[in-house]
């Protein structure tokens, strides 16, 4: 929860209304957070265990984890495309950006399922590099896309 904080601040304190865009905001970052931690979780596993700390959602690197991330990875995709259909108050999404949008998260989901396939530390660096320039794009085209329609 903390992590999806600010996105929902940043809306609330740029508006200072709290609706459903910043639910919107929130839950984005809050599903995208979960590959991507997990993918630190799991190419840092033995220093975690070192420090007595499982970061992964089933304690090891397994093809439960790697399935989580890609379930947690399809919930991140659909989330950022719902402003396109309208249901998101303020918060809109023109079907340009939401394919953009769109394009970038099936590019998420290729390196979680190579995750799932590869099951290697290599395998999830690659995620969570990809996984941080996929939510940096994503928030420059939501603001692009509001100055460009």
């Amino acid at each position: 929860i903390p992590g999806a904080i600010p996105f929902m601040l940043g809306w609330v304190a740029a508006t200072n209304d709290f609706g459903i865009e910043p639910g919107t905001l929130f839950a984005l970052q809050f599903f995208w957070q979960f590959p991507h931690f997990w993918a630190i979780g799991w190419f840092l596993f033995e220093d975690y265990k070192k420090g007595g700390f499982f970061m992964l959602p089933t304690g090891k690197q397994d093809r439960g984890t790697a399935v989580q991330i890609i379930m947690y990875t399809i919930w991140t995709i659909l989330v950022s495309i719902i402003p396109v259909f309208g249901f998101t108050g303020k918060l809109h999404l023109s079907v340009i950006a939401a394919c953009i949008v769109f394009v970038l998260g099936l590019v998420l989901l290729f390196y979680a399922i190579e995750l799932f396939k590869k099951m290697t530390t290599k395998a999830a660096r690659q995620l969570m590099l990809i996984s941080v320039l996929y939510i940096t794009f994503v928030q420059i085209v939501y603001v692009i896309d509001k100055f460009i329609r």
